[in-house]
């Protein structure tokens, strides 16, 4: 499925660029392939960053191909639908920093990749929804569960249960993007905050990545000793050692992700 989804990796970040025209929806198939490459990432100590895009910029990515709907086989529907739960699940636990340079159109499951990522910049271009209420549908890719996290009940529920579509500047005003890039320059500003990344531990971000996500299924009061526990299971390993040294030694560290 490589032809669907290319990889390409640039130092210490992977570029993912979908590549299905022309509105680069997802099959079943590059589902897994996405599951897949994150969990290749995952595994490789010299990866710290991805970023998830298009050469497009017309389309981000519209979603499922509604086609692959359009009849009576539940088996095969809820084998789709799991696809795309699974795929994002895993994108939303990759260990390193996932960025969405969102170049168009991001409707549905491509509204939903980008909400499984870190964080997310837009063309000016860009516009969001999450319209399968339209179709009698709902968003499977974990629409329903990371929209609201993100920007509120608020907007989540004007998204999805009034299928109100979204644009760059309104999305950045509301949170759901971090930043409103011009056309074409995506992918640039994406590589611009990969660099920021590699100046990070890999193995701290790995933790503080774990331990934000974590806020939002656990109370205050147990964050703080999930959170000391962190810092102690953090505590010698090869990055602190090298991240303290490197700072009193006035020179910039040398990361060995571990």
């Amino acid at each position: 499925m490589s032809e669907l989804l290319k990889v390409e990796k640039r130092g210490h970040t992977a570029i993912l660029t979908m590549n299905n025209p022309p509105a680069n929806t997802w099959t079943p198939e590059s589902l897994a392939y996405l599951e897949q490459v994150v969990a290749e990432l995952n595994a490789d100590k010299e990866n710290f960053s991805l970023i998830l895009t298009s050469d497009s910029e017309k389309f981000f990515s519209a979603g499922a191909d509604l086609t692959r709907f359009n009849h009576d086989n539940g088996g095969d529907a809820f084998d789709f639908i799991k696809a795309f739960g699974t795929a994002f699940e895993a994108l939303t636990h990759y260990q390193g920093v996932s960025i969405a340079a969102i170049t168009g159109f991001a409707m549905g499951g491509g509204l939903e990749c980008a909400l499984a990522c870190d964080i997310r910049i837009a063309e000016e271009q860009a516009q969001m929804a999450l319209p399968e209420c339209t179709v009698g549908l709902l968003p499977g890719g974990l629409g329903t569960q990371h929209l609201s996290w993100l920007i509120g009940e608020g907007w989540a529920k004007r998204m999805i249960l009034l299928g109100e579509r979204v644009k760059a500047a309104k999305a950045e005003q509301i949170g759901l993007v971090q930043e409103v890039v011009p056309t074409g320059t995506g992918l640039e500003k994406a590589l611009e905050l990969a660099e920021k990344v590699e100046k990070q531990s890999p193995t701290s971000v790995r933790i503080c990545k774990a331990l934000t996500m974590s806020a939002r299924e656990r109370s205050l009061n147990s964050g703080f000793k999930f959170e000391r526990d962190a810092f102690m299971d953090l505590w010698g390993s090869k990055d602190q050692k090298e991240g303290v040294a490197a700072f009193v030694e006035k020179r910039s560290p040398e990361w060995k992700n571990g």
